[in-house]
């Protein structure tokens, strides 16, 4: 009876445990999708694009600092968007290049992007890779664990590179409300890489002085 019962007891537990984790990552899932919806219902309300556009002028570029998205993400948002009833499309006839497909901003949707942007947000979940490999580093040589430093190094210095040429005024008196709200969302960006630059060439020096293990 007893084996039986820790047999049944340890397969709840099990259960309980990657029904826990299930969730967790459902839920992180729902988060992004819906951050997404937002973020594209947002662009749309400045100005109409196609998927295309949202790709290569707004999520490669104007909102990268804050909010990334693939073109396959992209496009199955806006279906969604579509079915939502808060965007609506027409077909754009090209004569040069293939035909594309436009999409607006319904009033519904512009209602549901209020309505959302004036919901309070909870803290996303930070993951930094390198943090764990710093973190566990005894198993590794110095050399590489510098050389793994160098390599986030740079990646955060093209980073800092691409964001300095994203052409937003700086905040000033005359600056009007619109941009001065995106200029705000674009320093945090700058800062958050000055940060990581910063704080990798501290890491950097350190390692060079770490004895070999």
């Amino acid at each position: 009876m007893s084996a039986v019962f820790k047999y049944v007891t340890a397969h709840i537990f099990r259960f309980m445990s990657e029904f826990v984790i299930m969730a967790a990552i459902i839920r992180k899932v729902v988060i992004f999708i819906m951050s997404l919806l937002h973020a594209i219902l947002g662009i749309l309300n400045l100005t109409e694009a196609s998927g295309y556009d949202l790709k290569t002028q707004m999520f490669d570029r104007s909102v990268a600092h804050f909010w990334q998205a693939d073109q396959a993400q992209i496009y199955r948002t806006l279906e969604k968007l579509a079915e939502n009833g808060w965007v609506e499309s027409r077909l754009e006839i090209q004569t040069e290049r293939p035909n594309r497909k436009v999409y607006r901003i319904t009033e519904a949707g512009r209602a549901e992007l209020i309505r959302w942007l004036g919901t309070p947000q909870a803290l996303p979940t930070h993951r930094e890779p390198f943090l764990i490999q710093l973190f566990f580093g005894t198993l590794l040589s110095k050399e590489t664990l510098i050389n793994l430093a160098k390599h986030q190094l740079q990646q955060h210095q093209q980073k800092l590179e691409e964001y300095t040429q994203i052409l937003l005024p700086q905040i000033a008196e005359e600056t009007d409300r619109a941009h001065m709200l995106m200029r705000l969302t674009l320093d945090l960006g700058i800062g958050s890489e000055k940060l990581y630059v910063a704080w990798l060439q501290q890491v950097i020096e350190a390692l060079e002085r770490l004895p070999e293990a």
